[in-house]
């Protein structure tokens, strides 16, 4: 099975003279805004293995040297496909752990015995897998009081200047830019100490760690520590990382930003995949640091920087304004920034289309879908059962509209975000009515009390009962029908996959499988689609949207060479948290002020989700208030730029197979 197939929608945007085919994006003439050694490569996979790599060189090393290595070592998620690596080195035998003395980089305070514990998952990842003696491996104590724990810290800093001191730090860039779990507001100066989670980082954790009710505080060696050891390996895999590893790479060295203090040390380096390097200046903004190729797509985000940057429409951009801000090769290229700005104006206006699914019997040299076949059979994915109108409302209103044949396919059944009191207000309510169909039986009140009971006495984090998360799947496709109706699919479109992966009845999901992949495909053979919509949201706080995705384009990319695959188009839409960037968008349907109140409508038919679903972060505003509000920001991008001004848009990325 291929995997990391998301990563190829990032892949064309990047110049080939800037991309090595093994892997990587390693230009020195491109990285003079970078103030951390920073090495960017395709995905997660090939970096974890180059950092492996390093891992196994300043081991044999510092034992050549020494006789033992010492690291300080994380638990964050980030982390885990690093130590994958390292095992499948060891069962190779290139590498030894025998004289390797490992130190718990953090962990959280108070620990519950079956609550959340780093030391556990480092047992589990990794140590439980290699030959590391159990002397050699030291972390907190567990049982020390909170009275107790400032003697702790000073104890386990003594220990670790005992071994040595620290060879290597092995650590993830966190939210909001954490080193470790010292958070924005750390001190370089900080030492070993406890401290306290804003609610974003123990949302964040919650999410890795597969648990609702996540510690407030936690020990953590100090960023001080960390800078003492002789190197330290960062790595970052994600597109919700970017704006922060930019800021950490490329900003002041800031204690807003403390993964912003590796910039002081001589032996640090950060390693990215291409999607959390998404804004650092060699992959965003290259013009600024070297000559570039200039292909269509880059040429198109250089202006609309450009436009954005001096608050100019791309039609009034002068030669002087190109010069001026290190465009002046382009003028020179296209011989004036007219014939510049009339390009990339023209193919903005391009992308805009009131007809998704393409005009019939229109021209469609210029339009961003073909006009034939009509009408065509259409696909639309959506990773929980409410995505497809918060992303795409108006354009499936349209679609259906304009009679294309669409199928509507909800991956997942959402069930861990239905809440308990929206469950047993539904299944209270059913309790009611249910003698009246006959449903008053000793089996149904049984189920009801022992139900009823469970809600009653359930534990923080503690998993439903089977039966409990039928009934919060059948609430969520209820609702996800109900939409769908008052859109215009009709029923026998609605499907509901209830994706394997998901089904663990924790936050936690499962990997993608091949039975995630066998049930998409065995969709898009039987519909044979002319075109599939399909999430390209990378950065949901979920996670969920990318083991979506990755199971369409791994089904799609199985089924390409069919002959009636070559004729459907993958169109990739974005969630309720960001939208394309306008250079990167191939299509933008136009929404009226009618539609929008319509799509706000087909939002609200998911009534369980308008307060209670989960990891909203720091922005508490509804479902439907962030998809207008960034439909309508879209639509003023637009209209900023020079081009027409509509009430909001929803915008689409075609995504096209490697044959």
């Amino acid at each position: 099975m291929k995997t990391n197939l998301s990563s190829q929608i990032k892949l064309e945007y990047i110049p080939s003279k800037y991309y090595d085919p093994q892997g990587e994006l390693e230009v020195t003439s491109l990285t003079r805004e970078e103030k951390i050694y920073t090495r960017i490569f395709e995905n997660l996979t090939v970096g974890s293995r180059y950092l492996a790599k390093h891992i196994v060189e300043r081991i044999t090393k510092s034992i050549a040297e020494h006789g033992k290595c010492v690291i300080a070592i994380g638990a964050g998620q980030s982390t885990l496909p690093v130590y994958a690596a390292l095992i499948e080195m060891y069962e190779k035998g290139e590498v030894d752990f025998e004289n390797v003395v490992f130190f718990n980089l953090n962990e959280f305070f108070p620990l519950t015995k079956d609550g959340p514990s780093t030391w556990k998952r480092l047992q589990q990842v990794l140590f439980s897998h290699i030959n590391v003696r159990p002397e050699n491996l030291h972390t907190f104590n567990p049982s020390t009081n909170k009275a107790d724990i400032y003697d702790m810290c000073r104890e386990y800093a003594r220990e670790i200047e005992q071994e040595g001191g620290l060879d290597l730090t092995v650590c993830e860039v966190g939210p909001m830019g954490s080193l470790g779990f010292n958070e924005p507001g750390s001190l370089v100066s900080s030492p070993c100490r406890l401290v306290l989670f804003s609610q974003e980082v123990r949302q964040s954790l919650a999410k890795d760690y597969g648990v609702e009710d996540f510690p407030k505080t936690a020990i953590t060696l100090g960023v001080a520590d960390i800078m003492r050891s002789s190197r330290v390996m960062c790595m970052a895999w994600g597109e919700n990382r970017s704006k922060v590893v930019a800021q950490a790479i490329e900003g002041p060295v800031t204690d807003a930003v403390p993964s912003s203090f590796l910039q002081m040390h001589n032996h640090a380096r950060i390693v990215l995949d291409l999607s959390s390097a998404d804004q650092l200046t060699r992959i965003s903004m290259p013009w600024k640091v070297t000559s570039c190729e200039w292909t269509d797509k880059l040429i198109r985000r250089a202006i609309v920087w450009l436009s954005q940057e001096i608050n100019k429409p791309i039609l009034k951009l002068t030669d002087k304004d190109y010069k001026d801000n290190g465009l002046g090769e382009l003028v020179a290229l296209y011989g004036s920034a007219y014939n510049v700005n009339i390009k990339v104006f023209n193919e903005l206006q391009h992308t805009i289309t009131g007809w998704p699914g393409g005009k019939p019997n229109a021209d469609d040299t210029y339009r961003p879908e073909r006009a034939n076949p009509y009408p065509k059979r259409v696909i639309v994915f959506s990773p929980h059962p409410d995505d497809d109108v918060i992303s795409m409302g108006g354009t499936l209103k349209r679609l259906v509209d304009q009679h294309h044949d669409v199928y509507v396919a909800y991956e997942t059944s959402g069930n861990i975000a239905v809440g308990d009191e929206d469950m047993m207000r539904y299944f209270m309510m059913f309790d009611k009515i249910a003698p009246e169909f006959g449903f008053a039986t000793e089996e149904y009140k049984k189920l009801s009390n022992s139900l009823v009971d469970f809600i009653a006495h359930k534990k923080p984090g503690e998993t439903d009962l089977p039966e409990i998360r039928e009934i919060k799947t059948m609430i969520r496709q209820a609702e996800a029908t109900i939409a769908c109706n008052f859109i215009g699919v009709k029923p026998d479109h609605i499907r509901f996959l209830r994706l394997p992966f998901y089904e663990t009845g924790t936050i936690k999901k499962g990997e993608l499988s091949e039975r995630d992949i066998e049930i998409v495909k065995k969709l898009i053979e039987e519909v044979k689609p002319h075109q599939i919509f399909v999430a390209g949201d990378l950065a949901d706080p979920h996670g969920t949207h990318r083991v979506c995705t990755d199971a369409v384009l791994a089904a799609i990319d199985e089924l390409k060479d069919e002959d009636w695959m070559k004729d459907c188009r993958i169109w990739m839409y974005r969630g309720a948290w960001a939208e394309w960037e306008i250079d990167h968008i191939e299509m933008a349907v136009p929404i009226s002020p009618e539609e929008l109140r319509f799509k706000r409508n087909s939002i609200l038919k998911h009534q369980s989700q308008m307060e209670n679903a989960p990891f909203l972060g720091d922005d508490d505003r509804l479902f439907w208030q962030r998809a207008e509000e960034r439909n309508r920001a879209t639509a003023r991008l637009y209209q900023d730029l020079g081009l027409a001004s509509y009430e909001a848009m929803e915008a689409f990325v075609e995504y096209k197979p490697i044959r």
